[in-house]
């Protein structure tokens, strides 16, 4: 087992199964509500990993996407940890996540995999069976926590480049790799 794995494992151990999820008394896995959109645009901002979208869209997406996105709050309720997703709409049975990030004061707890088991557990019932998301080459953490992913659910990770670098008008952002996840089993 890597560090990784027992990680979440750990975590997984601490969550209990219930809507909403908690892990000992401090933490509670939920649904983000549009106040919790300045906090999630935080902790993307502070990951320095992650393309900063807009606050203003973290508000929409904690508005429009809640069914498809989770937060871990801590003791004081605050989200330490989130992940957006939203369901294809060419593809009702894929999920796309979006964004993954968990707090720095919380890292190495393994609440990434636990957000994206959660949310993967909650979608199945409405048909998901394959999960999408594109990673850059560079950004090993994301490519370990899906690559484990797809090996505790069984599934294949199908890769390819999606878009490009050239295609970003910056210049200077890597390609985005998509990684296709599945078939998804039930853990």
């Amino acid at each position: 087992m890597t560090a990784a794995q027992a990680d979440l494992a750990r975590a997984r151990n601490e969550f209990h199964r219930g809507e909403p999820h908690t892990a000992s008394p401090a933490i509670v896995v939920d649904t983000p509500r549009v106040e919790d959109g300045a906090a999630i645009w935080r902790i993307a901002r502070d990951s320095q990993v992650l393309d900063l979208n807009s606050s203003y869209s973290y508000l929409l997406w904690c508005r429009d996407f809640a069914a498809t996105s989770l937060v871990a709050r801590g003791a004081d309720g605050e989200p330490i940890a989130f992940v957006t997703g939203y369901i294809r709409p060419q593809r009702p049975g894929t999920l796309v996540v979006w964004q993954v990030a968990v707090d720095h004061g919380h890292r190495g707890r393994g609440l990434a995999g636990v957000l994206l088991d959660a949310l993967t557990a909650r979608l199945a019932g409405q048909g998901v069976r394959t999960l999408e998301t594109t990673i850059t080459p560079d950004n090993t953490a994301s490519d370990r926590l899906f690559t484990s992913y797809a090996e505790r659910r069984g599934a294949s990770v199908e890769r390819e480049v999606l878009f490009d670098g050239g295609l970003f008008p910056e210049g200077t952002h890597e390609p985005e790799v998509l990684y296709r996840i599945g078939p998804i089993a039930a853990v």
